[in-house]
């Protein structure tokens, strides 16, 4: 069934009022007819199932009954990247949001090629934020994560908010360090926080890992081999979903 993402206000008495976005999509793509189901979710996280009242230039809908199953992950986990270049961080705002992350923080690490001044940035997180948008449509998601570029200290600050703060640093995986990350796994909740950080090309520097603990960020290598930066976040997350949803 397809599912559409809306504002809170567009929810009212019972009646879904599809954005302009949706109903060109419903009308035109889909060619979906009267009473024809959908799914929307609000900005809250609440998913209905929705009869349609089509028209070429306006869809309505009718809410039959609240979505019960939720997909979203028990913790929520948010991907701090270091910029990488070219358009890796879009296959991993997408691929992540489809493993279930919460929000995204990219930020301009000190390896970083990749810079984004104030400009390139709004354009950037636009493009971002429809990508999220995508892929929790398509994934079946309740909540669209959230795309926020932050500066280094912007990130330093945030760390305070989370429940645990993971650095994946690969020196940590040269040294074959692995109890770091398992240890951190095992001591999930539903309910956590998390903040994993993930470097661009080259990874993070000494300096920043050292700003990162002084936070109480715990460093961590993700296995025995050396990731790419699109594939770090990715390999974090599919550990955190198999440990709070898979291993019980």
């Amino acid at each position: 069934m397809q599912r559409y993402f809306l504002p809170n206000d567009h929810f009212t008495n019972g009646y879904v009022k599809m954005d302009d976005e949706s109903t060109k999509h419903i009308a035109r793509v889909m060619r979906m007819k009267n009473d024809d189901e959908v799914i929307c979710c609000n900005e809250d996280g609440s998913c209905y199932i929705v009869a349609l009242d089509v028209a070429p230039d306006e869809v309505r809908g009718r809410v039959l009954y609240q979505e019960e199953r939720s997909s979203e992950l028990p913790v929520d986990v948010t991907i701090a990247q270091g910029l990488p270049k070219g358009d890796k961080l879009e296959l991993t705002i997408q691929k992540a949001t489809e493993l279930g992350a919460f929000s995204f923080l990219p930020f301009e690490a000190t390896r970083s090629v990749a810079k984004l001044d104030a400009k390139k940035a709004d354009k950037k997180v636009e493009r971002w934020q429809r990508i999220a948008k995508e892929a929790s449509e398509q994934s079946h998601r309740q909540r669209v994560p959230n795309v926020t570029f932050v500066s280094w200290q912007e990130l330093l600050t945030s760390a305070s908010d989370f429940t645990h703060v993971i650095v994946a640093y690969e020196e940590a995986a040269k040294e074959d360090e692995r109890s770091s990350f398992k240890a951190v796994l095992q001591k999930l909740s539903p309910g956590d926080r998390v903040l994993l950080v993930c470097g661009p090309e080259g990874g993070l520097t000494d300096a920043e890992v050292k700003k990162l603990e002084e936070v109480k960020a715990i460093r961590c290598g993700l296995g025995p081999r050396i990731l790419r930066s699109e594939t770090a976040p990715l390999y974090g997350l599919s550990a955190i979903s198999y440990q709070i949803e898979l291993s019980g």
